[in-house]
């Protein structure tokens, strides 16, 4: 195999590659990037069994042929090259030469024959969305899925569900549960389980210049075309979660806030805070202010805010990163924050409109 290719075009490849490269695996040929040379173009393909990626690149190829190479040790020897152009070449022995500018490294590969062989979505329900959408969305909801080993794998995953032309991305991890609705130009209604950090890397290929985004969802493996690369991803399996039944069906408080002046505000009296699950704020509302006060070994912060609050006094302690990352998954620049005492659900809904609901469970105040 032998192939010339831009530098720079490579290395953006195999870095994108490496993110999805076998972690924790007892097969070393998953710790690489398959290499494929034919004419015209060298194609790239990393793949953990669990998602997938895939690139084309032009190059200048003139001995086809194909090898693995470590991820890792790929991307740092083309970080640190300054050449323009990388050649590079590999024999029988799966001895792999690369050479830019200068520099050359003689490294060993691993054979091709020993890489599985990526699926693809042969059969499925095929759709465009607009890239910035469905990236907004993502970002609204991930945050609230389960990350810790050990739960319930389904709630690691991202519900998606299509129907009557509108789509709803849904996540929660027993603590929390974020949705999202947008209306979408989809005819087909559908829904699917994906893992959460698979959506995490699909919203590290979307840029600016993503417009419409190909997906296509068989029945155990969705499959995305994005600037290029086809990103693959296995389903997750099972039902998810009756979260509805969380949804408090009516409130006793209710208030209007500014998110900025909130985001702003619950950031300050956090800066005292090192462990955000043993030490909540504690938010004492009355008619007209609320107040937002941390105790810590480190010290004590108040801040008070006014506002104009619907129902009787409270007081109610919260986790304020989950409050954060919920707020800041908001564009809009008031919220409606609504409240059943101190020991239910927080929700916070969009004012007019119904894009986003976040529904927060307090913690106990000592």
């Amino acid at each position: 195999m032998i192939f010339s290719v831009e530098r720079a075009a490579f290395l953006d490849a195999v870095t994108r590659l490496q993110r999805v490269v076998g972690s924790k695996t007892s097969m070393p040929v998953l710790d690489g990037i398959l290499v494929s040379a034919e004419q015209g173009k060298v194609t790239l393909i990393s793949y953990n069994l669990e998602m997938g990626m895939r690139k084309e690149i032009y190059a200048k190829c003139d001995e086809a042929g194909d090898v693995v190479i470590n991820a890792k040790l790929l991307a740092d020897i083309l970080r640190r090259m300054n050449g323009i152009q990388v050649e590079i070449s590999c024999d029988e022995k799966l001895n792999c030469h690369i050479k830019s500018g200068e520099a050359t490294f003689d490294i060993m590969g691993m054979a091709a024959i020993d890489f599985p062989e990526m699926p693809s979505v042969s059969e499925g329900i095929k759709f465009e969305i607009e890239g910035a959408l469905l990236s907004s969305m993502i970002k609204g909801t991930i945050f609230a899925a389960a990350q810790a080993e050990g739960v319930k794998p389904i709630l690691t995953g991202i519900n998606v569900v299509v129907k009557d032309g509108v789509m709803q991305l849904v996540a929660v991890d027993g603590y929390r549960l974020a949705i999202r609705r947008e209306n979408v130009n989809i005819s087909d209604n559908f829904s699917f389980i994906i893992a959460s950090k698979a959506f995490s890397e699909i919203i590290k290929l979307i840029d600016e210049e993503t417009e419409n985004i190909e997906i296509n969802v068989g029945t155990n493996l969705i499959s995305f075309n994005i600037n290029g690369y086809t990103f693959i991803s296995r389903l997750l399996e099972g039902e998810f979660i009756n979260y509805e039944k969380t949804i408090p069906a009516e409130h006793k408080q209710r208030v209007v806030m500014s998110t900025r002046e909130l985001i702003d505000t619950v950031e300050r009296v956090s800066l005292l805070i090192s462990n955000f699950f043993s030490t909540p704020v504690r938010c004492y509302f009355n008619e007209h202010t609320v107040m937002f006060t941390t105790i810590t070994a480190m010290g004590r912060a108040t801040e008070c805010v006014n506002i104009d609050l619907e129902g009787e006094s409270f007081e109610i302690g919260l986790n304020s990163r989950y409050l954060l990352e919920a707020l800041k998954a908001i564009d809009n620049e008031k919220v409606e924050i609504l409240f059943n005492g101190p020991n239910a659900g927080v929700v916070i809904n969009e004012i007019d409109g119904e894009s986003f609901k976040y529904i927060i469970m307090p913690q106990r105040l000592k």
